[in-house]
């Protein structure tokens, strides 16, 4: 009886989240693949095709599109590990328990505010008026204003900031569970704090560097708002496109195409990604 009660209590409390799931992630996404499927005959009758996905394929402009971003959002993955490293490791391993907590608030501060916000916060400092070139012609460094905003690098500066947080959470709970008693050994055997990173932090990390590269490469993948702003119209984002395609085109079976491709391929990226590491979504997921 105890366990019967036990299965109505666990489905009573499961059914709320397998129904959110259903309704608003399920079903939307089967109705955006049989759209995808969908096209029209030269007699404007509703007919079922792949020529939305060949599009992707045929048009240079599309793959290409493609291939750019997931390259910038490998290089902003990349960028924000190197970052995001140090950073928790002072957290967790040197900084005082007292100082552990506001730390980490410091940390989810920016995300308490709308993306729109934290990178229109970017754009006044960065653009030809704003705070930064202001202070270097009033110190004397510079002599005109330098425009700062609309190119690739800037762009990823923002891609890493807004995706900072997915890399050090993972990296700070991972570490809470490094034995101090490691490095201090490496420290006696007079290993260097490359060696001490190489064969000890990292290899421990490797769990938590997994799952906090997926999480930033898929947010950077489908992001839509940092580069349009930052990156500018020359930013050619994927993500751009398949905007395009449903609100400027009024092409809803073009850009749900573009859609799932963007799901298909960004899946075969961090599959090979895992193969690579040698570690699986069971492993990153625990």
């Amino acid at each position: 009886m105890m366990g019967n009660g036990f299965r109505i209590t666990f489905w009573l409390f499961l059914s709320p989240v397998l129904l959110w799931l259903f309704l608003l992630i399920v079903i939307p996404h089967i109705d955006l693949l049989l759209l995808s499927f969908r096209g029209e005959s030269d007699m404007g009758d509703p007919i079922w095709t792949l020529q939305n996905y060949k599009n992707f394929f045929i048009e240079p402009i599309y793959w290409y599109t493609f291939l750019r971003t997931a390259l910038y959002a490998m290089i902003t993955t990349f960028c924000t590990f190197i970052l995001a490293l140090p950073v928790s490791f002072y957290i967790v391993k040197l900084a005082r328990p007292r100082t552990r907590g506001f730390l980490t608030v410091l940390l989810l501060l920016p995300f308490w505010v709308s993306e729109l916000v934290r990178v229109y916060g970017w754009m006044i400092l960065l653009r030809e008026s704003g705070v930064f070139n202001y202070f270097m012609l009033k110190m004397g460094i510079i002599d005109q204003p330098i425009e700062m905003l609309y190119n690739d690098i800037t762009m990823i500066m923002g891609l890493v900031y807004t995706s900072m947080l997915f890399m050090v959470v993972p990296l700070i709970s991972v570490m809470e569970s490094l034995d101090d008693s490691l490095i201090e050994a490496a420290h006696d055997l007079e290993a260097s704090r490359f060696d001490i990173l190489r064969t000890i932090i990292i290899p421990h990390c490797k769990p938590g560097i997994t799952s906090g590269s997926i999480v930033v490469f898929m947010l950077a993948l489908g992001n839509y708002l940092t580069p349009n702003l930052m990156g500018g119209k020359n930013s050619l984002w994927f993500t751009e496109q398949i905007y395009n395609q449903f609100i400027a085109s009024f092409n809803w079976n073009q850009g749900a195409a573009f859609g799932f491709l963007l799901l298909v391929l960004s899946s075969v990226i961090i599959w090979v990604g895992l193969k690579v590491t040698r570690q699986n979504l069971g492993e990153v997921a625990s």
